[in-house]
C-alpha cells in the first residue's frame, strides 16, 4: 500500500513528528547527540532561507516533533536535509549504520490559534506524560523550552564534514583527526520564533504563558502518581534499544479547534487527491503538460529499454 500524498499550503503551519527505525533509542540524550542534533537542526532552518520557521521542537530517544511554519513545498527540502544529516551524523555517535527512520515523516497542518497553542503544549509536555521525568525541565534531551523561558537564540556547533573531506591527506590534518573535532566545527544560531497568536506578548507574558502550559501538564502527570524513570536512567539506556512496544495511533488529517475547520480540510484534501491523481494518469502516458496541483510532486517516470532481439 503506498503512502497517502502529501498536500502542501501555500504557507501554514504543521506539526511533524519522525520516529527511528524499529522505535530504537537512536536518539537517545546525551551531551555530545544533544550538540549533534542543535546543530543540524540550526544548519537545516539556515539552509531553508527564510521559507521555514521554527516555532517548537523536542527530540526524545526515539523520535522527535517539530512545530513548524513553512512556505509551499519547503518543508519536504528541509526534512530531507535535517534526517539524512541526522542519520549520519547521530548514526557515527551511536554506532548505527543501518536504516535511521521508520518510515516517512508526518506532517500535520494546524489550522488555528487554539491548535497550535495546544501542539505548544503537547510538545512541552514531553518527558513528563510518558513518567520520563517529573519536571518537563529534567528532560534531558534536546527542547526548546529553555528558548521559551530565556533568549530565544542559542549557539550549536555544525560539524562541517564537506570541510574535513576537502582537506583529506593535507599535511595540516593531524592524524587521526574525527569527525567531530574542533577543527571542523563552526557556531551556527538555532532561533525559536513566537507562535503568532503571542507575537504581540511582552516576553514576561510570553513566558508566564509558556510556563502556565507546562505546570498544567506536570499536575496532570502528577494526578496519575506513577513512578517515574528519572534523567539518569534515561540517558544510562543503550541506543541501540528496542522497545518491546510502541505506542500506535493514526495520523489526524490535521489540528484544529472546530470539527467544521477538519471537515474543509479534508474536502480540500479530497480535491487535491482526484487533481493529483488526474494529472499523473496523464504524466504516465507521456503527456508532460500535466496540470498538477500547486506545490505537489510529479510521479517519477523511468524510461523503458526497447528490448534487443536475439
Amino acid at each position: 500500500m503506498g503512502w497517502p500524498l502529501r498536500m502542501f499550503q501555500e504557507e501554514g503551519y504543521y506539526f511533524v513528528t519522525s520516529r527511528c527505525f524499529q522505535g530504537r533509542l537512536l536518539l537517545r540524550p546525551s551531551q555530545e547527540v544533544n550538540e549533534v542534533v542543535g546543530g543540524v537542526l540550526a544548519r537545516a532552518v539556515l539552509q531553508s532561507a527564510g521559507t521555514v520557521r521554527l516555532h517548537a521542537f523536542t527530540f526524545a530517544s526515539n523520535h522527535f516533533h517539530l512545530l513548524v511554519w513553512a512556505r509551499g513545498a519547503a518543508l519536504a527540502s528541509f526534512m530531507q536535509y535535517l534526517r539524512a544529516n541526522l542519520s549520519r551524523k547521530v548514526g557515527r555517535l551511536v554506532d548505527w549504520s543501518g536504516s535511521f527512520w521508520e518510515r516517512r515523516y508526518s506532517a500535520e497542518p494546524v489550522l488555528d490559534d487554539t491548535a497550535l497553542v495546544g501542539r505548544l503544549r503537547y510538545v512541552l509536555a514531553h518527558g513528563v506524560k510518558e513518567g520520563l521525568v517529573e519536571r518537563s525541565a529534567e528532560w534531558p534531551g534536546l527542547t526548546c523550552l529553555p528558548q521559551l523561558l530565556g533568549p530565544a537564540r542559542r549557539l550549536f556547533r555544525w560539524f562541517n564534514w564537506t570541510k574535513r573531506w576537502s582537506k583529506r591527506g593535507s599535511t595540516n590534518m593531524a592524524a587521526g583527526t574525527g569527525r567531530f573535532a574542533e577543527e571542523w566545527a563552526e557556531p551556527v544560531e538555532l532561533e525559536v520564533a513566537p507562535l503568532p497568536c503571542w507575537e504581540g506578548l511582552g516576553e514576561e507574558q510570553k513566558q508566564r504563558a509558556v510556563r502556565g502550559l507546562v505546570e498544567e501538564e506536570e499536575a496532570v502527570a502528577r494526578a496519575r502518581s506513577k513512578p517515574v524513570l528519572g534523567a539518569q536512567a534515561v540517558q544510562a539506556q543503550h541506543p541501540h534499544t528496542r522497545p518491546e512496544r510502541l505506542k500506535r495511533s493514526p495520523r489526524p488529517m490535521g489540528h484544529a479547534s472546530t470539527s467544521q475547520a477538519l471537515r474543509e480540510l479534508r474536502e480540500q484534501y479530497r480535491a487535491f487527491v482526484a487533481a493529483f491523481r488526474k494529472a499523473a494518469a496523464q504524466w504516465m502516458q507521456g503527456d508532460f503538460s500535466a496540470r498538477f496541483p500547486p506545490f505537489s510532486f510529479p510521479p517519477r517516470v523511468q524510461s523503458v529499454r526497447a528490448a534487443r532481439p536475439f
